[in-house]
């Protein structure tokens, strides 16, 4: 471990590749008899019982950035707004196994984060810092405070686990735990939204959100597995309000606890380096991000060749395109939101579900997400399409910032076309070519990235950032979870689905860019298709 925590973290990058020759340190085996608890209980603390109903809204997918009245803080809309987020939406069952599935996303459904709520004035709950456990849909009091509030106040707090990732991926369980925490980010945006809420992040630094958590009271947690804070966002009932700051301290602390894995087989320090390394604060450019939503840039500009006309080549003689499904209430699109298995590599995206997905990604565009994440956008997808309406199949280019589009432009090989692809859109077709085999390929030799009908790879920013604030190598890939999590909900509202791919060969990926140095690294892949479902999973319900 250096001294200079951006060296350490770009040596930690660099050794949790996967490479063709090689993968990243990980177990040599997997005992998923020995997994880790998923759930997290405090013993010796109050719980309180949330109400079970299923949340429900009439507001339509296609009305969720709409401004619209702000709920009540209470126990109710808490409730619901847990259960649109980070609680359990289903259980699965197969061959006498079952396991839970959650609101957000998680690499290999193993769910590192961990939730916790501060309520002030939240009718039906004393003040203070309550853990959630989302196996029963209830709350632990963990901490309470004796000092009076004249406002009603609501926070949440995150903090990651690593070691449920770790168990199973080795030294690059770091990196999903971000990927994951910029997934549960996207989906509080997405939830405050349908209450009329505001969700900003609290600029803490690291040290501060450790203590506020009670993460950093290490004799509670002496002979169990670690908690790591990740970030605090407030909920704003008046988005005009400054953002409160939560409390710091705390009278009275309750509780330890639960161990999760009795008997590791394994141990990976280089995970407490990577953490220790990018504890800081938030973007320090928060706010200035630049809006390409509706803006096509010249490349001209940066490459001084003539932009070409749209493309608008079809795919060939396959299954034609389902017909656009009506946009459903949003709740449901949230709750019934899956990662797919497979795909069925036949059916074709229509033209007007592709657009909507990437016009989420812009900043400024539909998604909630890019008003609490106002951050310069420093994460921009590359996109190998295989099956969309009217678009040849190749590599295509979507900047989201005038930087992002300058450079790349000059770090990517300069034998690509930098094609305009769409009369609205940023985005470029690089080159024109059948790219199944190619997705499939560096997503670790995955059938699903072929038989998608597109594949994104998230392409950071990389060097800079992290020399200026080492806290960016969090924030990046919290971005691209983010990203990952407004193009999955997106597909879902058209009747498609999606699903992260975090396994894939860094390097092959660099290469076929042409990307040279660390100025730029992918930190993500993502695919969206046409699912095809297990008819031998049984369903039943979050909370019987």
């Amino acid at each position: 471990m250096s001294t200079d925590p951006a060296v350490t973290l770009r040596a930690y990058h660099q050794r949790a590749k996967h490479h063709f020759e090689r993968y990243a340190e990980g177990p040599g085996s997997l005992d998923w008899d020995a997994q880790p608890d998923p759930f997290r209980t405090w013993k010796g603390t109050r719980r309180y019982s949330l109400p079970r109903e299923s949340p429900e809204r009439s507001i339509l997918w296609s009305a969720l950035p709409d401004a619209r009245p702000a709920q009540p803080f209470d126990t109710a809309s808490l409730s619901a707004f847990l259960r649109l987020t980070v609680a359990i939406t289903a259980w699965k069952e197969y061959g006498g196994n079952s396991w839970a599935l959650r609101a957000h996303p998680s690499s290999g459904n193993l769910h590192p984060t961990e939730t916790w709520v501060i309520a002030y004035w939240v009718e039906g709950l004393a003040d203070g810092l309550y853990h959630y456990q989302c196996r029963d849909h209830s709350v632990e009091l963990r901490a309470e405070t004796l000092t009076a509030s004249e406002h009603a106040n609501f926070w949440l707090g995150f903090t990651s686990i690593p070691w449920r990732e770790a168990w199973k991926y080795g030294e690059r369980a770091f990196r999903y735990c971000q990927l994951d925490m910029g997934h549960v980010l996207a989906a509080v945006a997405y939830a405050a939204a349908l209450f009329g809420w505001r969700a900003r992040l609290v600029d803490l630094s690291a040290e501060a959100a450790a203590h506020c958590l009670g993460t950093d009271r290490h004799e509670d947690y002496a002979g169990v597995e670690a908690e790591e804070a990740e970030v605090i966002v407030a909920l704003q009932a008046d988005a005009n309000e400054e953002v409160p700051a939560p409390p710091l301290e705390w009278d009275e602390w309750s509780g330890l606890p639960s161990l999760l894995d009795p008997k590791p087989r394994y141990r990976w320090p280089v995970i407490a380096e990577a953490a220790l390394a990018s504890r800081g604060f938030l973007p320090s450019s928060w706010g200035a991000n630049s809006d390409l939503a509706g803006v096509v840039c010249p490349p001209s500009r940066i490459l001084g060749g003539a932009v070409r006309g749209a493309g608008g080549e079809g795919v060939g003689e396959e299954k034609p395109p389902p017909a656009q499904p009506g946009f459903p209430p949003a709740t449901q699109v949230i709750l019934q939101r899956r990662s797919a298995q497979a795909f069925d590599g036949l059916s074709i995206l229509p033209a007007a579900a592709f657009s909507r997905i990437l016009e989420s990604l812009l900043p400024g565009g539909s998604s909630p997400v890019w008003r609490m994440w106002n951050a310069t956008p420093r994460v921009h997808p590359v996109l190998l399409v295989h099956r969309v309406e009217g678009l040849a199949a190749g590599l295509y280019i979507l900047p989201r910032s005038e930087a992002g589009l300058t450079g790349l432009g000059e770090s990517l090989r300069q034998d690509l076309a930098w094609t305009a692809a769409d009369a609205e859109l940023p985005l470029y077709r690089l080159a024109a070519a059948r790219a199944e085999r190619t997705a499939r390929s560096l997503s670790c030799h995955q059938d699903i990235a072929a038989m998608s009908a597109f594949t994104l790879m998230f392409i950071a920013e990389f060097a800079a950032p992290i020399a200026a604030n080492p806290a960016a190598y969090r924030h990046l890939h919290w971005e691209a979870g983010m990203l990952g999590h407004c193009a999955t909900l997106e597909a879902e509202a058209a009747g498609w689905r999606g699903t992260g791919i975090g396994c894939f060969f860094d390097d092959a990926v660099h290469e076929l860019l042409g990307l040279a140095d660390t100025r730029w690294q992918v930190v993500y892949h993502f695919a969206i298709g046409m699912p095809v479902d297990d008819p031998r999973l049984l369903t039943r319900a979050a909370y019987e």
